[in-house]
């Protein structure tokens, strides 16, 4: 059994692992932990499922909050016995990165690509709904060609809580109309609908110029990340859902640098 540890910008992905299958998985708040702190956190939620440290045999992190990267590779060493398999320089994927400077690209945005290539073998967008909303591009034949970053859901949602002085917060979810009849339901509706058509554009035109350079490969959008249920489910150009995609990129990587 392997931890694999996705550390986003708000939260972290925490799974216990065994044979491609993720058994349990904890959402936590990625912030500044000690090692003893971060050793005693993994063991708390490894042991309240009944889990044992001796039975994890290997840890994989991706971090794109390198400040928080120190603590996890030592309480790994320290709590589990094992050195962490970082996703970063020198790790063996198996994708090309076409991009003009491949260390530009973010280690959970390779995951991604990696887990859903392994899943569709053809090209795909994998939409991340994260701090950040990533659009991340595969050809036909397993290579990582680009993608887009926009502005994350409660990034957008905030500007507007915090530039209209008198627009109050309100809850995220999915309003039953898009025309609102009070404040509230206006702003749940322009939140949500909007950033769904964004979505829906953003991947149609991914899809479009991933045609034009795979013209004979069907292509599939597949979405993840902590809003995905919410907001991929209603977007036309998703296919499918895949909340776990991150955790099994990690566990095929880890794998894969064996």
């Amino acid at each position: 059994m392997i931890l694999v540890v996705d550390v986003g910008n708000t939260n972290t992905v925490v799974g216990a692992m065994k044979e491609g299958e993720v058994l349990h998985h904890w959402r936590i708040s990625t912030t500044m932990r000690t090692t003893d702190e971060m050793g005693l956190l993994l063991l708390q939620l490894v042991e309240v499922k009944g889990l044992s440290a001796t039975e994890i045999s290997g840890v994989c992190v991706s971090c794109v909050v390198p400040s928080v990267l120190y603590s996890i590779e030592k309480a790994a060493r320290r709590y589990f016995g094992v050195h962490a398999v970082v996703i970063g320089k020198g790790i063996k994927t198996g994708m090309r990165i076409r991009t003009d400077n491949p260390r530009e690209v973010g280690a959970d945005r390779i995951v991604n690509a990696v887990s859903a290539y392994q899943v569709c073998q053809s090209a795909v967008v994998v939409v991340d709904f994260g701090t950040a909303t990533t659009f991340d591009c595969v050809s036909s034949e397993g290579d990582y060609v680009g993608g887009v970053i926009s502005p994350g859901f409660r990034i957008s949602a905030e500007a507007l809580f915090n530039r209209a002085a008198k627009l109050p917060k309100v809850e995220v979810e999915r309003p039953e109309r898009v025309i609102g009849t009070n404040t509230i339901h206006s702003m749940q509706s322009g939140l949500y609908w909007g950033y769904v058509g964004l979505v829906n554009s953003l991947a149609s035109r991914c899809k479009a110029e991933l045609h034009e350079q795979n013209p004979h490969s069907q292509i599939h959008c597949v979405a993840t990340g902590g809003l995905s249920n919410l907001i991929g489910r209603a977007c036309d150009e998703i296919d499918s859902v895949d909340a776990d995609l991150t955790l099994r990129g990690l566990w095929l990587l880890f794998h894969r640098n064996q």
